[in-house]
């Protein structure tokens, strides 16, 4: 009798294991997935260490929009991943100018961004038009950040999603950290 009730348990922890594996993994490949942001580009709305979750799904629904951290796979190394802010959407131009920045949208009308998460800005005046299906991304910690003025615009298809959840440090737990209002 134990030698039968051992099988029993092992025959129920295997479809156990096998249920959620079948559960689990769908989520995780197609759906969210955790990122651990590394560095400083994002201070001070992202901290290095910080754990998120990543929603994968929204984008296959819906465009990214202006405001909106997203993860992404960077261009020149796909196999790295970084967290930076939307600033510029396919079409646009943005004007960086003496720490503000400003986006000449698709319809011509310029829109001055309200960046209150910024708190070090850069002096560099530049323009940069954003390409179709690319996006321009910037950190929060201007100084300190490798993107969109350096390396270019981030194509569609490198964003794997938005940051969805903070998770750690569990007092700075939040949904959609660090989104703004699309400012129109």
């Amino acid at each position: 009798m134990p030698q039968e009730k051992r099988e029993n348990f092992f025959t129920e922890l295997l479809k156990f294991a096998l249920i959620a594996i079948v559960i689990v993994l769908p989520i995780r490949l197609f759906v969210a997935q955790p990122f651990i942001v590394s560095g400083a580009s994002m201070v001070p709305t992202f901290y290095n260490g910080q754990y998120l979750i990543v929603d994968e799904l929204s984008y296959r629904f819906e465009d990214p929009k202006r405001g909106e951290v997203i993860i992404f796979r960077y261009p020149k190394d796909p196999s790295q991943f970084f967290i930076k802010r939307i600033i510029g959407l396919p079409g646009e131009t943005v004007i960086l100018s003496n720490g503000t920045v400003s986006v000449q949208k698709t319809d011509g009308s310029t829109l001055l961004l309200d960046e209150q998460y910024v708190t070090k800005q850069g002096s560099a005046t530049q323009t940069y038009e954003v390409p179709a299906d690319n996006y321009f991304v910037m950190g929060d910690n201007r100084p300190e950040s490798s993107d969109s003025r350096t390396w270019g615009f981030v194509p569609k298809e490198n964003i794997v999603g938005r940051a969805f959840l903070r998770l750690l440090p569990i007092q700075k737990m939040t949904l959609f950290p660090g989104s703004v209002a699309e400012q129109q």
